[in-house]
């Protein structure tokens, strides 16, 4: 078991390989990533045994900007017969049990990569799921009880309906997600498609339990690039006021509420309206991620708003290293004022060819 698989959005493997090397490295761990473009995932073979259980456990899942799942896997398994299957994915498990106790597992997941290729294999899984879960569960497996995601998630990723990876993920450091995906439900009354990304942001960088406390009716947000309002909508929806800030028209559903105020202007010269406290800023807007991590900074030192979500374009060679750059910029111009903050990064399901920032600025008198 020293290796691991990680899930991506086709075409992004080699930042998926890059970012998983340096991380490892971090660790101390050393090892090298079989890429395969548009395969949809990674694989990273440590040189040691066990190492890849560490990384698993000691690598920060929600720190990991570009891969959807992170999981311990062993060597493929192939040639499987149509007439049995499970017995030599049971046989894998097995080898494992002296060292592991799999009686700590609480789900099974039979998943593929998220390619127009594999989805041919969706109905397999989905019906290969009853009976192994059956067979998983007369080994005594599948069935604790576990306290703060405590337990482990066994996972059959089937590259074909004859070859799969036999592993397991942390539930405690993993996406809750099927494949690493949220299935999120595009709102009828939304102006944009573009809405599922903030959606899927805020669901994926604020706790659930703090949700209705960072959005509340008394607070403010300015939505910068806002036309037709696909962002604003998600922070209306949650009771916000928006200054909703574009040249372009606003729909018509979001006056309506009468919770936002267009300001027909350019984003980037914008400023918010005196003795208003900002608490919410949102950007999409197409342009040079330089561009966009100089405009955040701005907003953030000049203390014009507490919490933003933004996105990162990135139509570049070198994404990795762009993002790196990036995010160090931002972190090293918060830090020169002395202010306390949070960075959160992902390659989100509902992104293209960008990424999601998320910076929470932290009161100083509270530590």
């Amino acid at each position: 078991m020293n290796k691991l698989a990680l899930y991506c959005r086709i075409g992004f493997e080699k930042e998926v390989a890059a970012e998983i090397t340096d991380k490892a490295a971090e660790q101390g761990v050393f090892g090298f990533a079989r890429v395969q473009e548009n395969s949809g995932y990674v694989i990273f073979e440590c040189y040691q045994a066990g190492e890849a259980d560490r990384l698993a456990r000691e690598i920060p899942f929600n720190q990991l900007i570009f891969a959807r799942q992170m999981i311990v896997v062993f060597e493929l398994l192939t040639d499987l017969s149509a007439e049995d299957r499970i017995s030599p994915i049971i046989a894998k498990f097995q080898e494992i049990q002296p060292h592991f106790n799999l009686k700590q597992s609480t789900e099974i997941w039979v998943e593929t990569a998220d390619t127009n290729e594999a989805k041919a294999l969706s109905t397999f899984c989905r019906k290969f799921t009853v009976p192994l879960r059956q067979a998983l569960r007369e080994q005594g497996w599948l069935r604790f009880k576990e306290v703060k995601k405590s337990g482990i998630t066994l996972h059959c990723f089937f590259l074909q309906s004859s070859a799969c990876y036999v592993g397991y993920s942390y539930n405690a450091n993993h996406s809750a997600h099927y494949m690493g995906i949220p299935r999120l439900k595009f709102p009828a009354d939304a102006p944009s498609r573009s809405t599922l990304k903030l959606d899927d942001a805020i669901l994926t960088f604020i706790p659930k339990e703090e949700e209705s406390k960072r959005f509340t009716a008394e607070m403010i947000g300015v939505d910068l690039g806002a036309c037709p309002g696909g962002w604003t909508y998600q922070l209306v929806r949650r009771g916000l006021f928006v200054y909703a800030v574009d040249h372009g028209k606003m729909a018509a559903s979001l006056h309506d509420t009468g919770r936002i105020e267009h300001c027909p202007e350019d984003g980037f010269k914008f400023q918010p309206p005196k003795r208003k406290r900002i608490d919410w800023l949102v950007c999409d807007m197409v342009e040079q991620p330089s561009r966009i991590i100089h405009l955040i900074t701005k907003w953030l030192v000049n203390g014009w708003c507490k919490e933003t979500i933004f996105n990162l374009k990135l139509p570049m060679k070198k994404r990795y290293n762009e993002v790196q750059t990036c995010l160090q910029t931002l972190a090293d111009a918060l830090a020169h004022h002395q202010l306390k903050f949070r960075i959160q990064a992902k390659h989100l399901y509902h992104d293209r060819e960008e990424i999601t920032v998320h910076v929470q600025l932290k009161d100083a008198n509270k530590g």
